[in-house]
């Protein structure tokens, strides 16, 4: 299946090599200069995988990713930036993104995390067996990426259904916080740690409607997920 990846980035040469790789390797490339052009690009087309620089003219890559996940809730966006402030990172993982890798960087290092997005995602991994848990009150599609509850139902970004599948996978049990990194990110680093904490506390608001649900922090150790029999 051809794999077709909208990517934003206001610098020409570095945009030209990046795409010149990606499609070397594959991939259909939507390039776009600035935040406002991209995204009627966004609303023209369908794409698999969003590759957006945070600095861009006319709207920046927190604003265009915003107006994408109002558009699209499942679709990963992967931030490549040269702002390396935590607090900008993690205003990133707020807004919808999936991930960042910092410039300047390996091309390897993008067509990996590519591959690991697209296999999670149902571009390329459309699954035949339903993966439906009953979580209290909810019912989780994972490959749907849908957190059904009888008043209301939300649809979850690509990590954080990982994130709650996981989650589910061990409820009941402590978690360690090194375990769930390696499992969702496939690294412990002092950022990654930073970014599960975000999506722990967009879980938990995702499942407020339900007060039998708990996700427990257990001081210095990880987590833990207590759902009412």
């Amino acid at each position: 299946m051809d794999v077709r990846i909208f990517y934003v980035e206001d610098d020409e040469t570095l945009a030209f090599i990046t795409s010149d790789h990606l499609q070397l390797n594959g991939y259909q490339v939507d390039h776009f200069i600035d935040g406002k052009s991209a995204l009627r690009g966004f609303d023209a087309g369908e794409y698999d995988i969003c590759i957006l620089d945070v600095m861009l003219p006319e709207m920046d890559g927190f604003e265009l990713a915003e107006e994408i996940r109002k558009r699209n809730s499942d679709i990963p966006i992967i931030f490549l930036t040269a702002r390396a402030l935590k607090e900008d990172r993690i205003e990133g993982l707020k807004i919808g993104a999936d991930d960042y890798i910092s410039k300047p960087f390996s091309i390897e290092e993008l067509l990996l995390k590519i591959k690991v997005f697209l296999k999670r995602s149902k571009v390329i991994n459309n699954a035949v067996e339903t993966n439906e848990y009953k979580l209290g009150q909810y019912t989780f599609d994972y490959d749907n990426l849908s957190l059904s509850h009888p008043k209301e139902t939300k649809t979850l970004t690509q990590r954080e259904a990982d994130l709650l599948k996981f989650l589910i996978s061990k409820k009941g049990k402590v978690i360690k916080r090194n375990k769930i990194l390696e499992a969702i990110w496939g690294e412990d680093n002092y950022f990654m740690g930073r970014s599960l904490d975000v999506f722990i506390s967009r879980l938990r608001k995702l499942l407020a409607l339900d007060p039998g649900i708990q996700l427990l922090n257990i001081h210095s150790v990880g987590f833990k997920l207590v759902v009412p029999e």
